[in-house]
């Protein structure tokens, strides 16, 4: 067989094999395409069913939702014609009773207009009565009625001369006996403003710090960090052999804060240069200007206080780091306005305007305007000037009687202030020197003679002596207590004011057997 042959057959067994593939190859392809689609039928047969019932269960779900809330409208509905009808039937009832007391009051008109008449008749029986008793009674004391009444009024002229006589002469020796005292508190007063021990106290911050290498890096080349701290926040830093601290001073509390909040960060941070010092100098005064008024906003929050200026709010905000007599402003302001609202609750006066005169009393002290007049009149020309209320701006000024009080809240204010200035323990006084001074003033007592016990109570505002009563009369208990309440004043340093009360009792004891 020759090639030719062979590769006839070939293609023909081919042409023959790929005629019999064709469509056998079409038949398969038609059985997956019917079975494809069937699957593909009953999947959107199944999908379609599924979201059928999904929308069928949420038109019920709507459906139940407005019937229910139709139902709650229904009942508010039925309520509010009840309350109607209710309110209708009071009306009527009301519009009934009105009637009949109109009925009433009709019926008395015509009653009291038959008894006029009469009522005149006994008018003009009573005056004639009345003609003849004076008539008797001038006959009998031989003056006449108008020389009686002058006779009266002169005695009473007379008494009245006297007792004013006798008041006046009692407020003068009271004025007299206070005098010395007042005079005494007004030098106390000034003493305590200009002692050194106090200007210390309130101008000087300790910063600590954790090594000398620290201390050099702040103190820097030839001082350059510490002359460019002092130039940018105006306080005189202080580098000496205390192991471990620097001290600020300066007289001005925000400028001491501004320079610890610089150190710190400058320390924290590590890189300490002029530029540096400048940079974090303005960010810390920014800062603290934003805490300051955010301050502010939060005590008059607390307090209750609204529509302030925003600078007074400011004002208050720099309360905080000011003190008095080592007693913090702010808080002292905060007490006072409570006193102030508590005891014009009690008087029956505003507590809203009590609060608002008590904490603003002492603003003048954080003021920078005016440093020569006295800080009260200063409080009240910045309240005047933020137009504040005439009785809030008088209670400012006359809190510490610079001015004449006009309003009843400058007492409360005065009042207020005093209570939380006075109390034990408020300003520069810690708790050992506080309980030392109430042993004192009981030792104090014991050593007078006939005195059994002494006990000082309410927080050293007073103290009770017990005496023994054979040894000591009630004669000798009245000296005794002057005595003791001249010895403490004259010894003892103490906020406000002491009462000695001197107590004689006796006891009588028998026994029945």
């Amino acid at each position: 067989m020759d090639i030719v042959s062979i590769i006839v057959g070939v293609v023909a067994g081919a042409a023959l094999a790929f005629g019999i593939y064709l469509p056998v190859r079409r038949s398969i392809l038609k059985g997956k395409r019917d079975e494809i689609l069937e699957k593909a039928e009953i999947e959107g047969e199944k999908i379609k069913n599924e979201r059928i019932l999904q929308a069928k269960e949420k038109y019920l779900n709507l459906k139940s939702e407005y019937e229910k809330t139709v139902n709650e409208k229904n009942s508010q509905l039925r309520d509010a014609e009840n309350r109607i009808k209710q309110k209708e039937n009071s009306l009527n009832q009301k519009l009934n009773e009105a009637d009949r007391k109109n009925k009433e009051l009709e019926k008395e008109k015509a009653a009291v207009g038959l008894h006029e008449e009469q009522l005149k008749e006994k008018e003009n029986e009573y005056d004639e009565l009345r003609g003849q008793v004076i008539r008797q009674i001038e006959t009998i004391a031989g003056m006449t009625a108008q020389e009686a009444k002058n006779q009266l009024m002169e005695s009473m002229k007379a008494e009245a001369r006297s007792q004013a006589q006798a008041y006046i002469n009692d407020c003068i020796d009271e004025a007299r006996l206070n005098a010395a005292k007042e005079a005494k508190r007004i030098v106390i007063n000034t003493i305590q403003r200009t002692a050194t021990e106090t200007a210390i106290e309130n101008a000087v911050t300790t910063f600590p710090i954790e090594n000398d290498e620290i201390k050099g890096r702040i103190i820097g080349r030839e001082g350059r960090n510490i002359r460019a701290l002092e130039a940018a926040t105006g306080v005189e830093i202080v580098v000496d052999d205390t192991p471990d601290a620097i001290l600020l001073s300066a007289f001005d509390p925000v400028r001491r804060e501004v320079a610890r909040l610089a150190l710190l960060q400058l320390v924290v941070d590590g890189r300490i240069h002029p530029a540096r010092i400048e940079e974090v100098v303005t960010k810390v005064k920014k800062q603290l200007e934003e805490e300051i008024l955010e301050t502010g906003k939060r005590t008059c929050i607390d307090l209750g206080i609204h529509g302030l200026s925003m600078e007074l709010v400011r004002l208050i905000g720099r309360m905080k780091y000011r003190s008095s007599y080592g007693q913090n402003l702010l808080q002292h302001s905060r007490e006072v306005a409570n006193i102030c609202a508590v005891l014009a609750s009690e008087l029956g006066l505003n507590p809203k305007i009590a609060k608002r005169a008590g904490l603003l009393h002492d603003i003048g002290k954080v003021s920078d305007e005016d440093p020569d007049l006295p800080h009260a009149l200063l409080g009240m020309k910045l309240a005047e000037q933020y137009k504040e209320k005439p009785e809030i701006c008088n209670a400012i000024g006359a809190h510490h009687e610079e001015t004449e009080m006009t309003s009843l809240y400058a007492p409360l204010v005065l009042v207020g202030d005093a209570i939380s200035g006075a109390r034990p323990g408020a300003r520069r006084e810690v708790i050992e020197s506080y309980i030392k001074r109430l042993r004192g003033m009981e030792n104090l007592a014991g050593a007078y003679p006939g005195v059994t016990k002494a006990y000082a109570i309410q927080a050293g505002r007073e103290l009770r002596v017990i005496v023994g009563a054979e040894q000591v009369s009630d004669h000798d208990a009245e000296v005794l207590s002057g005595e003791i309440a001249k010895k403490i004043q004259d010894e003892m340093t103490y906020p406000g004011q002491v009462k000695i009360t001197v107590i004689r009792e006796t006891r009588s004891v028998a026994y029945a057997k």
